[in-house]
């Protein structure tokens, strides 16, 4: 079977600009304007089963990447933060995708473009850690999908993962990655080993939405970008130019501030480095954390100890010039782990995200989530089933209670 490179070039024949990209030269030069974060997922360790947990052995994975700002370059964030051992990635391409739809693993050849890494089309990511590649120059739109197929010689082991990623994920056997899509099957909902996209942009910066499953879109409608990060970045999309930015999700379904909790990520504290400091061109942050802590404790975990975290994230991303958007917790009566000391520490949290000027700005989900008949719940229209998470109209709400001009 041809290389990636030379099957590429064999797509694009006749086309001297595809050529030029696929050039070390090219894709190795430093584009113009400043990277902005467009796309991320926060990673977290494998499953206890499932593809995550038995990893991936001379297989080809497309995954969809949604970008909140398109460009005229980008480049990918792949990480082996939880991997055991070195990951070792043969080949990447990517693919921009406007005129496909959701939920296929469908690409024109003649847009395929190489990936490459210090100027090779191989990587191979340390265990622990994360990898930039080299710059693709490609124009992507806004508010469009691009495609990533790697192929993994493997056997990879456990794979650093995105659980929650409700974007659905394909595979093939061998190497694919130039593939128009026929040979690829589905694989599941979740993410592995991408844990971002950056495009050079006129856009101002980007702002990242910390929290758990509420910011991870659970249980939002697969492949169609409707959990309330990306519905607040259509919104944005409607301000002209250079007014945009770029959004980033760095939600972890059953994340908590205070604890790890294995497949549902390492506490707040510990991931706020690499999942908001880290990000490419972050202006701002909202933060809506802390119901996991105050249900799952049955309410032991005091406020103090929720407001103690909130300030130590408030510092550290001040002393990076970051904006910090203090989010109120949302109600959560009738949900599996509810109690009523739960609810009061809820509350006495909420006031003093409301009250103590700690934050920058802040936003008031529970105020537009709740039931003005029951304000301990969710209100009915906007309530997925569970009394906790709100449904694609209750996210729909949550992004036009933010302000625009509080973030971006």
């Amino acid at each position: 079977m041809a290389k990636p490179r030379a099957r590429l070039l064999a797509l694009a024949a006749g086309a001297a600009t595809a050529a030029t990209l696929l050039t070390p030269a090219a894709t190795t030069a430093a584009p113009h304007g400043a990277w902005v974060g467009s796309f991320s997922a926060a990673m977290t360790t494998a499953a206890e089963s499932g593809p995550s947990a038995e990893g991936f052995t001379d297989t080809t994975l497309r995954q969809v990447a949604h970008l909140s700002v398109g460009g005229d370059a980008v480049r990918l964030r792949l990480s082996n933060v939880y991997g055991e051992k070195p990951l070792r990635i043969a080949s990447v391409t990517v693919a921009p995708r406007d005129d496909v739809d959701a939920g296929t693993p469908d690409v024109d050849p003649g847009r395929l473009r190489l990936v490459t890494f210090d100027g090779g089309e191989m990587v191979t990511v340390p265990a622990g850690a994360q990898w930039v590649s080299d710059p693709v120059p490609l124009t992507v739109a806004d508010d469009t999908d691009l495609v990533v197929s790697m192929h993994l010689p493997g056997p990879t082991g456990p794979a650093t993962t995105h659980q929650a990623g409700y974007a659905t994920s394909f595979q093939a056997p061998g190497e694919a990655t130039t593939d128009s899509g026929a040979a690829f099957t589905r694989l599941d909902t979740a993410r592995y080993f991408l844990a971002g996209v950056d495009t050079v942009t006129r856009s101002r910066g980007s702002v990242v939405f910390f929290g758990d499953s509420i910011t991870d879109g659970v249980d939002s409608t697969v492949d169609a970008n409707l959990r309330y990060p990306d519905q607040f970045a259509d919104r944005l999309l409607r301000r002209p130019g250079p007014r945009q930015c770029g959004v980033l999700n760095a939600g972890i379904s059953g994340n908590r501030l205070l604890t790890d909790a294995g497949a549902a990520g390492e506490s707040a504290l510990a991931r706020f480095s690499r999942d908001v400091l880290a990000q490419s061109g972050v202006r701002s942050v909202v933060l809506l954390e802390g119901i996991n802590d105050i249900g799952t404790s049955g309410g032991s975990v005091e406020p103090d100890e929720v407001i103690a975290v909130y300030r130590q994230l408030i510092d550290r991303a001040h002393d990076a010039g970051i904006r910090v958007v203090g989010a109120t917790l949302t109600p959560f009566e009738g949900a599996s782990y509810h109690t009523k000391a739960g609810e009061a520490d809820r509350q006495a949290v909420n006031h003093w995200i409301r009250t103590s000027g700690a934050f920058d700005d802040v936003v008031d989900f529970d105020a537009v989530v709740r039931d003005p008949d029951d304000p301990s719940r969710i209100r009915p229209a906007y309530d997925q089933g569970d009394h906790l998470h709100p449904n694609d109209a209750g996210f729909a709400a949550m992004a036009e209670a933010v302000g625009l001009r509080s973030v971006c």
